[in-house]
């Protein structure tokens, strides 16, 4: 067990062949055996474009299968440079979600250079803003300084889950239980300001924080 764990540690990068059976099994498992209700009280579920999107990392399990194939064609997802990164990133571009690689401790740079393309392409980009490493519920600055600096809305989405599994990791990562009920709850768009200092910035940070933490719900 041992030497196949290390076998599959080694690998960095499968070809992308290998993800389309797991991923045709997921977009199944995710329609078939869920009871799922939208909460969406400003209309953005089925039209989202050009908008920042955040969710919690501990609620990845069903982000891509839960939209529309027009609306995951004109996303871009930031995910970490990391090797389990990649895995999410091959795993994702079967849904037609897009990537730039990076994060708050690797390749932040090449991160927000790629963001900063995707909204000039009017594309939606998705940030895990407590993610890589946490600490859990708790967004990090990046997805705040750039919807100051190019004029985009951002937008909590959140998939709770009325029951599942947890892992033990850092977050707490999910994974719900069949014929559970899964509510895609998407909040109120927050405005940030253009050209906000370093005070704004976290005054926008706080301010989304509280925003994202008033759609999650944890099963008891």
């Amino acid at each position: 067990m041992g030497k196949l764990k290390s076998f599959f540690r080694s690998i960095k990068k499968f070809p992308g062949w290998i993800y389309w059976l797991p991923a045709k099994i997921h977009w199944l498992y995710f329609n078939i055996c869920f009871r799922k209700k939208i909460v969406d009280p400003n209309g953005f579920y089925d039209k989202f474009s050009d908008t920042i999107v955040l969710t919690w990392h501990n609620r990845l399990y069903f982000f891509p299968a839960a939209f529309s194939k027009k609306v995951r064609k004109r996303t871009v997802a930031v995910i970490s440079a990391s090797r389990d990164g990649q895995y999410i990133a091959d795993f994702a571009a079967q849904f037609g979600v897009q990537s730039v690689r990076g994060s708050s401790s690797k390749g932040g740079a090449a991160a927000q250079l790629g963001a900063v393309q995707a909204c000039r392409e009017k594309k939606n980009v998705v940030f895990t803003p407590d993610g890589p490493r946490g600490p859990k519920y708790e967004i990090k600055r990046g997805p705040i300084q750039l919807a100051s600096k190019m004029g985009k809305k951002i937008v909590p989405v959140l998939i709770n889950a009325s029951s599942c599994w947890q892992l033990k990791s850092w977050d707490g990562f999910q994974i719900p239980k069949p014929f559970s009920r899964l509510s895609i709850v998407v909040g109120d768009p927050v405005e940030v300001p253009p050209d906000l200092d370093a005070e704004g910035i976290e005054t926008y940070r706080k301010r989304v924080e509280e925003a994202m933490l008033a759609i999650t719900s944890d099963p008891q």
